[in-house]
């Protein structure tokens, strides 16, 4: 070969490495891992003086974290906003059973707008947006879907919401694009096996996009022996121990997927994402990282999550004091993905983007005012009533919090950059920022009460996947298995030919 010619096959071979090279760091495959029920406190490198988890601390350490990051007080709305870019009660999305965790159909989401880009979709552990049909993930943008049903493996709650008959954590029957599988071994184990499995083979033919969405430390507390002898003799009681346990078990997890990655060659070029979905619960006892409130509070306790950041061609470690919000994930995904949102997808968006701060923690980031409702309130009942029951108004200094009120507010107000365990009530000599954040607030208010599309909802006759269960292997409703939501449904013939009055629930944390 000519000289000049070799040297023109060599320029050409290392522009084409490049421009590969530059393919894959600007549009990263993204592992987005989602725990249940961890609190921000549940991590050892924040802090917490028991509980340790080395492959978290490693991702913390390896990542951009953001300290003032908040979600919802529970699961359903984190997920929906997380999804969507916008507050969960734009949703339809105010309660986590009752038809009310159901993810309207009106909205796009993240999936969809990555699918459309090109990437491949995959869904592993909880879905907990809708049960039914029309509300399924695999048409909400994922192409590969395994999953369990309702908000957690074998919990039972009237209407549609639940999971497959006798499930437990440990070798559930898991729905598999479709067709539920019986698997072996703890749900823990199962989720981040699956996703790996998907990984490899679609890893190196398009980007993808993996959300290994677990259902643990979330109760009922059903952890591998082993997992629990790791804490049994050093936690108050035997339950925190096996929390912990759990914790333990996702955490060895996540070290398995961080090797994975690294023995792929994949470890570069792959945003690697941890969030918890809502403030602590079974560890808050033990640590709570100094702040006020558990799960389903407003406080800042109820809403603080970790958010980790590992994408190592782009992001250097770093600390982001900025204050973010779960509805920021939508749009911070879709511009590192290169998607631009247009239409209605963008109008629907009321996050911003995090991609100034991943670049630079110091970045400019405008200040802003962030809404939280617990939601719950009683079935059927005018939402109007609860307005100001368990909710909060935020901006970077200020924390405007109304527990006992109702139809009427309760305001008391927290300056958290001086208190941020709340403990001091400073509403008496702030009453003008108490006036602006509940005029904020009513604004707010305002502009969601009519999209709460879900507060009506007739749920069907029996679970979804209950009744897709029995479709594959046989068998039918038993008194314990009937969920009675109507008094249409409410004599509904039992497995024995009898009637069935009234609909039971298992006792467990939603």
């Amino acid at each position: 070969m000519p000289p000049t010619r070799l040297l023109r096959w060599l320029f050409l071979g290392a522009l084409t490495v490049l421009a590969t090279r530059a393919a894959q760091t600007t549009r990263p495959n993204i592992i987005f891992v989602l725990s249940d029920d961890q609190g921000y406190g549940d991590i050892s490198a924040h802090g917490n003086p028991v509980l340790q988890t080395p492959h978290l601390d490693q991702l913390h350490d390896e990542s951009v974290r953001f300290t003032d990051f908040h979600v919802s007080p529970t699961c359903s709305p984190t997920r929906s906003t997380l999804f969507t870019g916008r507050h969960e009660f734009k949703n339809g999305v105010t309660h986590t059973i009752f038809e009310r965790e159901r993810l309207t159909l009106q909205a796009t989401t993240l999936a969809q707008v990555l699918q459309q880009a090109g990437y491949k979709t995959g869904i592993f552990g909880k879905w907990h947006l809708g049960d039914e049909p029309e509300y399924q993930p695999n048409r909400r943008g994922f192409d590969e879907v395994f999953i369990h049903g309702g908000g957690g493996i074998g919990q039972i709650y009237p209407g549609s919401c639940g999971d497959a008959p006798g499930n437990m954590y440990f070798d559930p029957a898991i729905r598999h694009n479709g067709t539920f599988e019986k698997t072996k071994g703890y749900c823990t184990d199962v989720f981040f096996a699956q996703a790996l499995k998907w990984i490899d083979a679609t890893r190196g033919r398009q980007p993808f996009f993996a959300y290994v969405a677990l259902n643990a430390p979330h109760t009922p507390l059903q952890v591998r022996p082993e997992d629990e002898a790791r804490y049994t003799g050093k936690v108050p009681d035997a339950n925190t121990a096996k929390y912990f346990g759990m914790v333990a078990n996702l955490d060895d997890n996540v070290g398995r997927l961080l090797e994975q990655l690294r023995a792929w060659g994949m470890e570069r070029d792959t945003l690697v994402i941890f969030m918890n979905d809502n403030g602590g619960t079974g560890g808050v006892k033990v640590f709570n990282a100094g702040m006020r409130g558990p799960k389903a509070t407003p406080w800042l306790g109820g809403t603080r999550a970790a958010a980790f950041w590992r994408w190592p061609a782009r992001f250097q470690p770093a600390d982001v004091t900025a204050l973010a919000s779960g509805i920021d994930f939508f749009p911070t995904i879709a511009e590192l993905a290169g998607v631009k949102l247009t239409g209605t997808t963008a109008a629907q968006v009321e996050g911003r983007s995090l991609a100034s701060l991943l670049a630079n923690p110091a970045a400019a980031w405008p200040e802003r005012t962030l809404f939280t409702h617990v939601g719950r309130w009683p079935r059927f009942s005018e939402p109007n009533t609860a307005k100001f029951t368990d909710c909060a108004v935020r901006t970077p200094r200020w924390h405007l919090v109304s527990i006992q009120g109702g139809a009427q507010p309760a305001w008391e107000l927290y300056d958290v950059a001086a208190d941020p365990g709340e403990k001091i009530d400073v509403a008496a000599g702030h009453a003008d920022v108490v006036a602006r954040l509940r005029s904020e607030y009513d604004t707010w208010w305002k502009s969601a009460r009519p999209l709460m599309v879900n507060e009506q909802a007739i749920g069907p006759r029996l679970n979804p996947f209950k009744e897709d269960y029995w479709k594959q292997f046989g068998g039918g409703p038993t008194e314990e298995e009937l969920y009675i939501m109507e008094p249409q449904h409410r004599e509904i013939p039992t497995a024995k030919g009898g009637k069935a009055s009234g609909g039971k629930k298992r006792a467990e944390s939603r």
